[in-house]
């Protein structure tokens, strides 16, 4: 019987068993994936402590690179055999097995291993949208970039730099900074300086076109302090937690802001936006434009130590959990 990671409650990482699980059978549209690689993202942490919705008993997860081992009926995408890549909005890709919607797999390059993929897939393609859709990078725009030495941080830093913005990453550590420099950022910013000052120094007293921000709650008002009149602020993400209420008053105070909240569910919900992210995704790592760092990996097994690592700032680039 296959093994995957399940939880019954929401809690801390020791909310999570390795037991025996059934993936059942691909009914009409579906597909049965054997994984070979498991990405980790912070997604995965809320999921568990219930700040998304995820149900108990369930399993957590949401990206996976394997091989289709079985299709069910009208299924024409994919077939027995294929390398694939995908994302679930519904947790459960901590697993040996999974049943998935086939509509939704993508097919992966032969010179694309499992593990850059699921490595890369949810995290390149929300790079994808938040530097291509959200916001059009451009030569002529400078960006703040938050946790920028974290998996999706050193590819959107990778990419925008390629799209010829000025790119200044927010990292942790001196150590982080440097990976970041390495990795497209041109100014980096520890989380423990004053941020807003530095970016001002570093833009003349201007102001930066828009602001990466997948923190939440620690770093929003220095976000919002950091912007150019006129500014988006796109946020992602709640690392350290929801946002602090606020009044609207406050984007017009610095500069008639502009703010958004995005979900991937309406960037790259479609069979048609997923294929075209990926498309691009793949083709910036296959000329080598971005370089997918995997800093870490950790036998599915053992993703109690993973999550603690990833929420103790304790990772690098991507993180992987392998069956």
């Amino acid at each position: 019987m296959p093994k995957a990671i399940r939880i019954y409650e929401h809690g801390g990482p020791s909310v999570m068993k390795w037991e025996e699980y059934d993936p059942g059978k691909p009914r009409s549209g579906e597909a049965l994936v054997r994984h070979t690689a498991v990405g980790l993202n912070f997604t995965d942490v809320y999921a568990r402590k219930g700040f998304y919705p995820a149900p108990v008993p369930g399993g957590l997860g949401v990206e996976a690179a394997g091989i289709v081992e079985a299709i069910g009926r009208n299924v024409r995408s994919v077939k027995v055999g294929d390398r694939v890549v995908y994302f679930t909005p519904v947790p459960g890709t901590y697993c040996e097995y999974a049943v998935a919607k086939a509509a939704m797999l993508v097919r992966l390059p032969r010179d694309v291993d499992d593990e850059t993929a699921a490595a890369a897939f949810t995290k390149g393609t929300t790079a994808w949208f938040l530097l291509r859709e959200t916001y059009k990078v451009g030569k002529d725009d400078t960006i703040l970039l938050h946790a920028a030495a974290g998996g999706l941080g050193l590819i959107a830093s990778q990419w925008a730099n390629d799209l010829g913005a000025r790119v200044i990453g927010v990292v942790s550590t001196p150590q982080k900074a440097r990976l970041a420099k390495r990795n497209g950022c041109h100014s980096t910013i520890l989380s423990s300086e004053d941020i807003p000052e530095k970016v001002r120094r570093l833009t003349k007293g201007q102001g930066v076109d828009v602001v990466y921000d997948s923190v939440g709650r620690d770093t929003f008002e220095a976000s919002l302090a950091s912007l150019r009149p006129r500014g988006l602020l796109v946020c992602f993400g709640n690392a350290s937690g929801p946002p602090p209420e606020f009044s609207p008053m406050q984007l017009m105070m610095h500069g008639s802001l502009y703010l958004t909240r995005c979900s991937g569910a309406d960037y790259i919900g479609t069979p048609e936006s997923l294929q075209k992210a990926a498309g691009a995704l793949f083709s910036l790592i296959r000329r080598g434009i971005v370089d997918i760092h995997i800093g870490q990996r950790f036998a599915l097994k053992d993703a109690a130590k993973a999550h603690r690592a990833l929420e103790g700032r304790k990772t690098v680039g991507s993180s992987l959990l392998l069956p």
